[in-house]
């Protein structure tokens, strides 16, 4: 289980931000629907409690709730409403991406799903049919997010080929115009929230690519807010430097040129042994007289006394190199 929590957010992590959108819309569902069905076997229900993440019609029911403005967006109704939103950010998210950038994704998402809850709200305030309804509908989903990401799209590249089934090739233009006529047709439907909404994200995102053309992101004061949530949200506070700590007190010039001087005599002690050292053993190898076993116990005292001598000569050396660095 704790394999598959890593891999999890080892993918999240190194997803593209649409792949990482769906994963938060998916785990949203995943834990709101395990909820729901844990009280239900307690003949208990929480949909009322679920409401508060979902965007009312009702302004006053809003002004108590204005966070569902944005967490409308990541609820789903059911498994197909959630499956069909997703496999259409998945399609389109891949696309946009090669004609914006990651952030502008994730600005637009925003910004489509901003744009259709303020106009599903104004439509059901402002239109008589729909006010007998206003108090008691709420609205979900992130239709409007992913119609603002394929609006956008097609303004960029409208002729961009895309190969449906059963269909055939099309324009990109054309099924942006096909799903937009769509909402319009079925705007007074049973799900006439939904279809608004729709409306609201495709104009947010052809809003958005039109002001891009000009020089303008709109997405930029939502990245900035979203940068500076994650900045406290990742907050780690820095460690200490390490300090290192040299001697306090100046050395006197006497104190250091008579270590300066010690050390040089044991240096020069060492190499006078090695050198005496390999006076006797070139003595020994001309000698007429040879007793091998005494010669191989030499050899052997002579390789330790050699490699002993060598240790030490290593040891003064570092030693002397490290005041030198440590008086400067």
């Amino acid at each position: 289980m704790a394999t598959i929590i890593t891999d999890l957010k080892e993918t999240f992590r190194r997803g593209n931000i649409y792949i990482q959108l769906i994963y938060i819309n998916v785990a949203v569902f995943i834990l709101t629907t395990l909820t729901e069905v844990m009280f239900q076997l307690f003949n208990r229900s929480i949909a009322g409690v679920f409401e508060w993440l979902e965007l009312p019609a009702s302004v006053i029911r809003f002004i108590l709730q204005p966070w569902s403005l944005l967490t409308y967006m990541f609820m789903h109704a059911g498994f197909m409403h959630i499956l069909f939103n997703m496999l259409w950010l998945y399609w389109f998210g891949a696309l946009f991406l090669s004609f914006f950038s990651a952030k502008h994704l994730r600005g637009v998402y925003i910004l489509g799903g901003i744009c259709g809850g303020l106009l599903y709200m104004a439509a059901y305030n402002i239109f008589p049919y729909f006010r007998p309804m206003t108090d008691y509908s709420f609205m979900l989903g992130a239709s409007a997010s992913v119609l603002a990401i394929v609006a956008a799209t097609a303004y960029r590249e409208p002729n961009y080929p895309i190969r449906l089934l059963l269909f055939g090739t099309i324009r990109l233009k054309y099924l942006a115009l096909i799903v937009i006529g769509t909402d319009l047709l079925f705007i007074t439907s049973s799900n006439a929230g939904g279809h608004i909404a729709h409306l609201g994200g495709a104009l947010a995102g052809v809003w958005f690519a039109a002001s891009l053309s000009k020089g303008s992101d709109l997405t930029s004061w939502i990245n900035k807010c979203l940068d500076t949530l994650v900045s406290i949200v990742n907050f780690k506070p820095r460690k200490p430097k390490m300090k290192v700590h040299y001697g306090t007190g100046k050395q006197k010039d006497y104190d250091y040129n008579a270590r300066k001087k010690a050390q040089s005599d044991e240096i020069d002690r060492i190499l006078d042994k090695l050198k005496k050292s390999g006076l006797q053993r070139k003595r020994k190898a001309c000698s007429t007289r040879v007793n091998v076993k005494p010669m191989e116990n030499g050899k052997r005292k002579m390789k330790n006394e050699n490699i002993t001598a060598t240790l030490i000569f290593s040891f003064h050396l570092s030693i002397f190199n490290y005041y030198n660095e440590a008086s400067r």
